[in-house]
C-alpha cells in the first residue's frame, strides 16, 4: 500500500497525473499545498472518482477551498498534520510527487 502525496499544482508538475497512472487499488492519495487548487477542475474530479483521496485541512482552510472541495470530493477525508503522520506510518510506502 503506497500513500502518494501530491504537493505540486498541475500546471506546474505531472505529479498527479503520474501517481493516478501507477497508484494502485489499495492506495491512496494526499492533496496538499498548491495541488489543492488543481484538482477543482472537473476533469482531476473525474480522475480521482473513486480513489481514496486526503486533503491536508490546513491546505484547504489556508487557501479557502473548504466548502468547494467538500462540494466536489464528498468522500474525502480531511486530516491535520497528525492525521498525515499518522496515514504516513499506516502505509507502507510515501511516494511525493
Amino acid at each position: 500500500m503506497i500513500l502518494h502525496h501530491i504537493q505540486s499544482s498541475s500546471a506546474q508538475s505531472a505529479g498527479l497525473r503520474l501517481a493516478l497512472r501507477y497508484a494502485a487499488k489499495q492506495d491512496a492519495l494526499l492533496i496538499s499545498g498548491d495541488a489543492t487548487g488543481s484538482v477543482l477542475q472537473a476533469s482531476w474530479q473525474t480522475k480521482l472518482d473513486g480513489k481514496t483521496v486526503y486533503f491536508l485541512d490546513e491546505d484547504i482552510q489556508a487557501r479557502g477551498l473548504t466548502d468547494m472541495i467538500a462540494a466536489r470530493y464528498p468522500h474525502a477525508k480531511l486530516v491535520d498534520y497528525r492525521g498525515w503522520v499518522a496515514l504516513s506510518l499506516t502505509f507502507d510506502k510515501v511516494i511525493t510527487w
